[in-house]
Parts: structure tokens; sequence; C-alpha cells
């Protein structure tokens, strides 16, 4: 049974930095493409960070480029998302994925990219504000 639970989600001040984590069960990273999503109040879920099977490249929205850094603890069956310089239009309910795949396949940024995720976790709140 595939299972994601995240963690994590504060109140920060912009400018600063948080450390998100969603931890696995029921499924090995060499089987499935892993990913970091985002809803904001009234928008549509986006994209944040995607992690290929195998090998672990990562793939990263325009918006958080140079800002994010998403990584995975295979030992550990956790993924991470590392969120420096914060701002406001950071503000969401944070969300990770999973999808199986056989492939370097990592659907982020299109706009069906969410529908094509089969398990998520629960979400988790960040929150930037003075």
């Amino acid at each position: 049974q595939v299972q994601l639970v995240e963690s994590g989600g504060a109140l920060v001040q912009p400018g600063g930095s948080l450390r998100l984590s969603c931890a696995t069960s029921g499924f090995t990273y060499d089987d499935y493409v892993i990913a970091w999503f985002r809803q904001a109040p009234g928008k549509e879920r986006e994209g944040v960070s995607c992690i290929t099977r195998g090998d672990g490249s990562t793939y990263y929205t325009e918006a958080v480029k140079g800002r994010f850094t998403a990584s995975r603890d295979n030992a550990k069956s956790t993924l991470y998302l590392q969120m420096n310089r914060l701002k406001p239009e950071d503000t969401a309910v944070y969300y990770c994925a999973a999808r199986r795949e056989n492939s370097a396949y990592c659907p982020l940024v299109t706009s069906g990219a969410k529908d094509e995720y089969t398990y998520w976790g629960q979400g988790t709140q960040v929150t930037v504000s003075e």
C-alpha cells in the first residue's frame, strides 16, 4: 500500500527557510517518479519539483529555481524540499505525490501534470508572512 505523509510546514518570515519532509512507504524510488506540488487559496495545484525514478534527476518550476532544492533519502524512504529565500507568494499547502514509471518521464509544469500522479499525501501548510 503506497503512502505519503508530509510534515514540516510552518509560518515563516519572508527571506526565511524551511525544510519539508515526505515519509513514503509501499514503493521503491527505482520504480516511481515523485514530485512536490503546491496549492494556494483560490488557485490550481501547481508543480514545484519532480525527481525521476532511478538516478533521481531533479526538475523545478521557474518560480522556485535557485531557491528550492528537492532530494530523497533512499535509506529513510523520505523526500525533502529545502526552501530558501521564501516569499509571500510561496504560501500554499504543499503536497508530495508519486506515480509508477518505467522511464525518465517527470510530469511537472504541463497543465495536466497533477492528474498524472496516482498517489498523494495529505499536505502541509506553508505560510510566508511578517
